[in-house]
């Protein structure tokens, strides 16, 4: 099979269904300091009134949180670098009183991924890592997780090790088996985490049916959002409670900022996650803050290439004598295709492969490319290409999460597409 355009997903990306930016659920405050600085605890208000209702998703990227500076007109939002300011009197700040807890660079940020997101909430982090750590400090010892027996290594490491050790119990479950997700959920399970589509094996995860089972039993769905990106899918509107985002991926779009992302609708939890997120300080600073915003301007119009490229590279590969499998969503042969259609706009611009030679083939595959170049992460410009079981996903290694050896995983780039195929092909040759 070698498909142009994949049943069920449209030539490009679709507006999201909540175009007034106010979110998919929860009362959105007002706040008169525009999602600014909250007290040491205080939640970021990200919805409401930030640019009239019908606005697409694209113009919300580039509109939502950054209005012109007040006091230049300047039309990209300043990267305020003070780590403290003035107050007029003891107690009595300006919507900000120190950058740990908040900075109007940062706010700029969490109310324009918020509204991407059709969140009321959003919390911006250093890294996706400490994005996914200010959530399992919500957990107290005793507190079961669920997580999914495909995922990223860096979820399960944090997980099984650093929160295992502290008391914290966990099952890996196959997230597609309802029945197994019900079986997995206890009195004790607080947390159930999903990826979707998953890394690396691209499984497709139907968020409402998860979310179904987790709020029957009173548990709070986790999703990682980082391979779909907002433009693609909205886990909030599905059931999910918290979304997730590694901000260094397809949000900020060019391999030069780390970032991670909490969106959320529950005022109470994000007043919790405030909490976490002033007193643990794992903040991402100023620079990086614009550097994300800055991406966030381009995120439709890249994800549409990424789209294209993908589609092209998991056609190429489908049939392709030295490939045994192509996983990729966007494929009617992907088990998870159907749901994909209900749940994404489109397919994505992961794709991975197992290929017919073992872990040989993958291993000469990987070093033989020249566009794609070998290194971990995803989500950029640049085209990529890694082999899991060795880099990415080593640490799940002889784990319920182990990766085939075999497998290889592309993040297709923007660039031109003959050129990606035509490397492809030398490199399988």
């Amino acid at each position: 099979m070698r498909p142009g355009r994949h049943r069920g997903f449209g030539a490009t990306g679709v507006t999201v269904d909540d175009t007034d930016g106010e979110g998919n659920g929860g009362d959105v405050s007002e706040n008169p300091n525009g999602g600014g600085g909250s007290g040491a605890a205080g939640a970021r208000d990200c919805g409401g009134t930030d640019g009239p209702s019908g606005w697409g998703f694209e113009t919300r990227s580039i509109h939502v949180g950054q209005e012109p500076d007040e006091a230049t007109g300047a039309l990209t939002v300043p990267i305020h670098l003070a780590t403290t300011f003035v107050q007029p009197a003891p107690g009595e700040h300006l919507g900000f009183e120190y950058s740990r807890t908040g900075n109007p660079t940062r706010a700029a940020l969490e109310r324009c991924v918020a509204g991407l997101e059709g969140a009321a909430h959003g919390l911006a982090f250093a890294s996706g890592m400490a994005a996914e750590d200010a959530v399992l400090r919500l957990l107290r010892p005793g507190d079961h997780v669920v997580l999914g027996a495909d995922g990223y290594g860096g979820t399960y490491r944090l997980i099984a090790t650093v929160y295992g050790e502290r008391g914290i119990d966990w099952t890996a479950v196959d997230m597609t088996d309802e029945q197994a997700v019900a079986a997995s959920v206890g009195p004790a399970t607080r947390q159930v985490w999903l990826e979707t589509p998953t890394n690396p094996l691209l499984t497709v995860v139907d968020i409402a049916a998860v979310a179904d089972v987790a709020h029957a039993a009173g548990a709070a769905v986790v999703a990682d959002n980082t391979f779909a990106t907002p433009y693609l899918q909205n886990p909030l509107a599905l059931g999910a409670d918290v979304v997730l985002h590694s901000a260094t991926k397809y949000l900020g779009g060019h391999s030069d900022v780390v970032g991670g992302f909490v969106a959320l609708n529950d005022g109470d939890l994000a007043e919790r996650l405030a909490f976490v997120q002033n007193a643990a300080g794992a903040v991402p600073a100023p620079f990086d803050c614009y550097l994300l915003l800055r991406g966030l301007k381009t995120l439709g119009v890249r994800m549409d290439r990424h789209c294209d490229n993908a589609e092209a590279v998991a056609a190429f590969l489908d049939g392709h004598p030295a490939v045994a499998e192509v996983l990729y969503p966007g494929l009617a042969s992907h088990p998870g295709h159907d749901v994909a259609v209900r749940q994404m706009r489109r397919g994505g611009g992961m794709v991975s492969a197992v290929l017919d030679g073992g872990e040989a083939a993958a291993v000469a595959a990987v070093r033989a490319t020249r566009v794609f170049r070998l290194a971990e992460s995803l989500g950029a410009v640049e085209s990529l290409i890694e082999q899991p079981a060795t880099m990415t996903h080593l640490s799940v290694a002889e784990s319920p999460l182990a990766v085939d050896p075999g497998l290889v995983r592309l993040s297709v780039g923007i660039e031109t597409v003959g050129d990606l195929l035509a490397d492809l092909d030398q490199a399988l040759a």
